[in-house]
């Protein structure tokens, strides 16, 4: 079976490594044999959120960079499109498998779908319900798209059935979590992250910033870095870029005690974020992964697709006023961190459940389930 895998943003990186690590696995053990090649659109292509996370997760160089970098949704999408059909046609993959809600996701999913080559998303049925979010398009447009959906959590097999997708639907767990799994300790051997910054466990908060509804709106961002600059503990701010580029010359005016930094690597943020006191974050990715390291999240959005995080105590959501933000701050300073973390995602396997599904497929399809 060969597998043509379309990524372009950090989080896909990191889903992706998990799934590589169990195709290897996989063809290791024997059976039908996967083959796998990359398409990296070039959706994030600083140096920090694209090359230095294929060399810290090990995976393998794209076999094609589309190169597309910055622009408006409609012109990044478009160019993604046009550049990547070439491909799709030259590569004539079984599947295309996508992860996530990106326009890289919705471009590999559009193409696909007009080549009639059957698409595999990976984190179906994620939903916000906010239709202002342009991941929220992207994901809804993917899953019908798509042949086979693999879905983190029971809430988001329930939201594809509430829609009436049923067929090909498989729930196999977050494969985010596999990646924390195996990289957390590797983490703490080799990052020097908190050394060379003189941080110490609990005694910093760490803040992400980069979706369009809060960087593109100067006071929903304000309200945020008003918020983070009146934090009772030191907040370290790794910057993307877009927030960067929309802060413009206002960055110098970011007060308080909040220390921006540049985009950290991959085991950098996870020792980040595993010693942070409190996280606040518009990143679902960065939600999660403060709920398996026990550390109190504030959402900076006003509504999250990890509806469990809110549910079972450790994630607030809070949106991007001051007074809610401090508010949530304040819960959690004083929250119970001996509160149980349910296994909401699984159990460390989702990428092997994913690999599964899949080489089943080349051996006479997939059936709904799973």
């Amino acid at each position: 079976m060969k597998i043509l895998t379309i990524v372009g943003a950090r989080p896909q990186f990191i889903k992706a490594a998990a799934v590589g690590r169990a195709v290897a696995a996989h063809n290791a053990a024997g059976g039908p044999q996967v083959d796998e090649r990359i398409v990296h659109t070039g959706q994030h292509y600083d140096e920090n959120m694209s090359a230095a996370f294929f060399e810290q997760l090990g995976l393998p160089e794209p076999a094609v960079n589309l190169g597309v970098g910055s622009g408006s949704h409609a012109q990044q999408t478009a160019l993604m499109i046009e550049r990547l059909e070439p491909v799709l046609l030259g590569e004539r993959p079984d599947v295309a498998l996508v992860y996530g809600d990106t326009n890289s996701t919705l471009a590999g999913a559009l193409v696909a779908a007009k080549l009639n080559i059957p698409i595999a998303h990976v984190e179906a049925g994620l939903r916000s319900f906010n239709r202002r979010m342009p991941e929220e398009i992207n994901r809804c447009i993917t899953d019908r798209l798509s042949d086979i959906l693999f879905c983190p959590t029971e809430a988001a097999a329930a939201n594809l059935a509430a829609e009436g997708v049923s067929r090909g639907v498989h729930r196999v767990g977050d494969v985010m979590y596999d990646s924390v799994l195996h990289f957390a300790e590797v983490a703490e051997r080799l990052s020097r992250i908190l050394e060379a910054m003189g941080l110490a466990p609990g005694g910093y908060g760490l803040a992400t910033v980069h979706r369009a509804e809060n960087t593109d709106d100067p006071a929903r961002l304000a309200g945020v870095l008003e918020a983070l600059s009146a934090a009772p503990v030191p907040i370290i701010f790794p910057l993307h870029p877009r927030t960067r580029k929309m802060l413009g010359a206002g960055i110098e005016k970011v007060g308080g005690r909040v220390r921006i930094v540049e985009p950290a690597p991959y085991l950098d943020m996870l020792r980040l974020e595993r010693h942070a006191r409190v996280i606040l974050t518009d990143s679902g990715g960065v939600q999660k992964e403060a709920f398996w390291f026990g550390v109190p999240c504030v959402t900076l959005r006003g509504e999250t697709e990890w509806v469990e995080l809110a549910e079972s105590g450790w994630n607030r959501v809070a949106g991007t006023d001051p007074a809610a933000i401090r508010a949530a701050l304040d819960w959690a300073e004083s929250m119970d961190r001996s509160m149980p973390r349910p296994g909401f995602y699984g159990e460390g396997n989702a990428a092997s459940r994913v690999v599964s599904v899949l080489a089943r497929r080349s051996g006479g399809g997939t059936s709904g389930g799973g």
